[in-house]
């Protein structure tokens, strides 16, 4: 093609698709600008009162707009909304959500017009309701912020959908229904954090296929039940389901583990000799439980372990005194809880920037807070003399148990026996010899037929 024709055609290229771009960019700032008025203005907002394209402006920590080929891809504001109520009724409250005009589906329906949008962080900006299920025409979002809001209720089941998904946060929030069972189907989701909510009932199984996970955030909540095995989510590096309502014994973890954080739950059992295993762990709380059995030696000695929190269990015994510390290591809490014996070297001072509290136990230290050593060994009698009643009252239950049903069986049979008897008599002639192959005596028979009719006459008189 000769240079003039190929000038030509570029010109005309320019002339037509320019209206076009900016016809478009003008429509997501108009966008915008519809989303501003529904956040009620907010003051974070105001570099956009002057400006025709919003995409130019510089970032700050506040507000971010991102834009690609004319697209918003990224939209963060950040607002002041920070204090929150111990409750939520579900309606608005002045001063610190939205106006009672304030629609959440209506904000949802503005926002999916900017369908190109991959980044969404919304973050105390008092709006409230529950999260529509539209969310989920947001088909690109890779990350998902609401946290600091009041939504409540369910969490959407058509988030399942968001497949680009990759950052899932709703923290400090008011949902307050269960964990959803639907994140194995977030094949590319790396961090789950819920915390802070009102969630309840149990941990479903399949957040244990959720192989792509990074770090899970569950922390404040009223989750019960059992603790699901995470051996399978090789990538984990961050669990954290402290305060909570877990009352199930610890399963194995993850080997990538870096922070364990369970304080605060309901968790019996004994502490898995594999935890001594995870040589990525830094931090590991399981205080406040129901923790028993001698803690294992080898997770003080975890080369990567600095914070080691046990305190208010029930472990008992006695440490070795040739236990050995990390060199990371430089918090240990094991207090309130029924040790005793001698204390090991490497956790018998505070020197070398390490922190170690121990009161409350019946260890041979120079402490004013230690309990006698009977203490612990009269606890720790009861604690059996309570599992030996224990066993022995289900023993009972169960022996009463059986001892009913074949009561009940055996007069069934009597009944049955009895019902046929008398069948027999009014069809067939009476035999004048009784010649049974069986081996049984016919007195013997008669006996038994006897016996039944009378249990037979006595269960129909009760």
């Amino acid at each position: 093609m000769p240079r003039f024709l190929r000038t030509l055609v570029l010109i005309l290229s320019c002339v037509w698709l320019t209206p076009i771009t900016e016809q478009y960019t003008s429509s997501q700032t108009q966008v915008l600008q519809q989303l501003r008025k529904q956040l009620e203005f907010p003051k974070q907002l105001s570099p956009w009162n002057n400006t025709e394209n919003i995409c130019y402006l510089p970032s700050t920590p506040l507000l971010t707009v991102i834009c690609e080929g004319n697209s918003v891809t990224e939209l963060k504001i950040v607002g002041d909304k920070l204090v929150k109520p111990d409750t939520f009724n579900g309606y608005s409250i002045w001063g610190k959500t939205l106006s009672p005009a304030f629609s959440s589906d209506s904000f949802f329906t503005t926002l999916s017009r900017l369908p190109s949008l991959k980044v969404v962080i919304l973050v105390s900006l008092g709006i409230w309701g529950p999260l529509p299920d539209k969310i989920h025409r947001l088909s690109q979002l890779e990350v998902l912020d609401l946290s600091s809001n009041f939504f409540y209720g369910t969490i959407p089941p058509k988030i399942s959908s968001m497949t680009m998904l990759q950052t899932l946060t709703l923290d400090g929030n008011f949902f307050n229904e269960t964990v959803p069972d639907w994140f194995d189907l977030l094949s590319n989701l790396t961090n789950l954090s819920l915390q802070h909510n009102r969630l309840k009932g149990p941990l479903p199984l399949s957040i244990g296929r959720v192989h792509s996970l990074i770090e899970i955030s569950l922390s404040y909540n009223s989750i019960s039940g059992e603790l699901p095995n995470l051996s399978g989510l090789v990538s984990l590096e961050v669990l954290d389901i402290g305060d909570n309502e877990l009352d199930s014994e610890l399963p194995h973890m993850p080997k990538r583990l870096v922070t364990m954080l369970l304080g605060k739950n309901k968790l019996s059992g004994e502490i898995p000799g594999q935890f001594g295993e995870l040589s990525q762990l830094q931090h590991l709380d399981l205080s406040y439980n129901l923790l028993q059995g001698t803690p294992p030696t080898s997770v003080f000695a975890l080369p990567n372990i600095s914070y080691v929190n046990l305190a208010s269990n029930k472990l008992a015994g006695s440490l070795p005194v040739s236990l050995t510390c990390s060199s990371q290591l430089g918090f240990v809490d094991i207090s309130a809880n029924m040790l005793v014996g001698r204390l090991p070297s490497c956790l018998s001072s505070n020197s070398n920037n390490k922190v170690v509290k121990l009161d409350g136990n019946c260890l041979t230290v120079d402490s004013l807070h230690q309990h006698e050593a009977s203490y612990c060994q009269t606890h720790s009698k009861k604690k059996f003399s309570k599992l030996k009643s224990l066993v022995f009252l289900v023993a009972v239950i169960g022996g009463v148990t059986i001892i009913v049903l074949l009561l009940l069986f055996f007069l069934r049979y009597c009944r049955r026996k009895q019902e046929g008897t008398v069948s027999e008599q009014g069809l067939l002639p009476k035999p004048a010899l009784d010649n049974s192959a069986s081996g049984l005596s016919s007195e013997l028979l008669t006996n038994a037929s006897k016996y039944c009719i009378f249990v037979n006459i006595s269960s129909q008189i009760d």
